[in-house]
């Protein structure tokens, strides 16, 4: 079952985010566009993705997760294959908001209530490290194989590609990406058994909206999701600054970017252990303030003697302290107490505002760095990182000041 979640949880993300993470250079030449006009379309998507969290959240809390998930992954490959076509950038922002619906309103809310339930009450940690560990696994892996597949159809020097042999290699690349979604959708429909706890209940979609949004826990959870979610989407970059600060090629770019991911299922599966060891509030901020001190300096650094080696190091060490926040933030909610069967309003709640990066972080982020093309630029992109990194620290503190005055132990009192 857990393999099924990890699965599934990481390849129904990967033609919306992964494509477009791992081949951004190439992505942008196929497609004819600007980092504003890619940043645009992932503002449709969280939109999309928006309006979904929290019906998505009350349907956890009804149907089988095995039903949910199965739907969603189907209906996400077949996306896939209307991107092959190359459609213009208003085709293409329509489809990022049909994947913010089919990504999220079926999928999201069951896959964090089954990891939780999963995890049971004392390794919340491990549980959702061991579903953010194995999800990186899973995106370096076939990160691994789709840039093999996009240096097949290239030249050596890829730098003297031509317009048909870029678009070869991507659509080979969207191919392999929407098969392996489709086959998940079998796996996850053979692995998950089906869930009857709720059958014969009415459905109310409504249900425990009315306690959620009055807890101020749920909010200030949100809130830490919100900074952690845009050091994630910062990643996003990293080949482009590969490519257009390091000097290497659109191959090259890419491949780096899947090394990185290669830190995500250790940093993940550590942060976990770590959390249920000691506390995952307190492991929160340690990684928010190791973040922003590294943002910080990197967006000082230039590609030249001493500088080029730090740069190596802060892209590595921001790759694994996000993706150790993103291993342990969901850990919270048995931390601080949320009932079990108002899982789905609670997540679906935080995720609603905490996912909202998927709205502005690509358009702001993509206006930097198109305002100063270059160096510069991505300098002021790190920059950026950072502000928001402090801003994290800031958020778990006040969370941290919350749980000494018994605000948490207010989900105590729920039967």
């Amino acid at each position: 079952m857990m393999l099924a979640l990890v699965v599934a949880g990481e390849l129904v993300f990967g033609l919306a985010f992964n494509v477009p993470r791992f081949f951004r250079p190439t992505m942008l030449e196929v497609f004819n566009i600007s980092n504003t006009q890619l940043g645009d379309m992932f503002a449709v998507y969280g939109i999309a993705a928006m309006l979904s969290y929290f019906p998505g959240g009350a349907t956890a809390d009804h149907f089988s997760a095995r039903s949910l998930m199965t739907v969603s992954l189907v209906a996400t490959a077949v996306g896939g294959l209307y991107m092959l076509t190359i459609p213009g950038p208003m085709q293409m922002a329509l489809l990022y908001g049909y994947w913010g619906v089919s990504t999220i309103i079926l999928f999201w809310g069951a896959l964090i209530r089954a990891t939780r339930d999963w995890g049971g009450t004392s390794t919340q940690g491990t549980a959702f490290g061991i579903l953010e560990g194995g999800r990186g696994l899973v995106a370096a892996s076939v990160a691994a194989v789709a840039v093999s597949l996009l240096a097949f159809y290239m030249p050596d020097d890829a730098n003297l590609a031509t317009d048909e042999e870029r678009l070869a290699g991507f659509r080979a690349v969207v191919v392999f990406y929407s098969l392996l979604t489709l086959l998940t959708a079998a796996f996850v429909w053979i692995s998950i058994a089906p869930d009857e706890r709720n059958e014969g209940a009415s459905f109310r979609p409504l249900a425990g909206m009315g306690l959620v949004i009055g807890r101020p826990v749920v909010w200030i959870t949100a809130a830490i999701i919100i900074c952690a979610y845009c050091g994630y989407k910062g990643l996003d970059n990293y080949s482009l600054y590969a490519v257009q600060v390091l000097g290497m090629d659109e191959v090259q770019g890419a491949r780096l970017a899947s090394f990185g991911a290669w830190t995500r299922p250790i940093a993940a599966v550590i942060a976990g252990l770590i959390a249920d060891r000691f506390n995952a509030t307190r492991s929160l901020l340690a990684m928010f303030v190791v973040l922003s001190v590294s943002y910080g300096v990197w967006s000082t650094l230039t590609p030249d003697g001493a500088g080029l080696s730090l740069i190596y190091i802060n892209f590595f060490l921001t790759y694994i302290f996000v993706y150790a926040l993103r291993g342990i933030y969901f850990a919270l909610l048995e931390e601080n107490r949320t009932p079990l069967h108002h899982t789905g309003a609670a997540v679906g709640l935080i995720s609603l505002i905490g996912y909202t990066p998927d709205i502005f972080f690509a358009p702001i982020g993509g206006r930097i760095l198109d305002a100063n093309p270059g160096i510069v630029g991505h300098q002021n992109y790190l920059f950026f990182l950072a502000s928001i990194a402090v801003c994290g620290m800031l958020t778990v503190a006040l969370l941290l000041w919350l749980g000494r005055n018994g605000v948490a132990k207010l989900w105590q009192v729920t039967k």
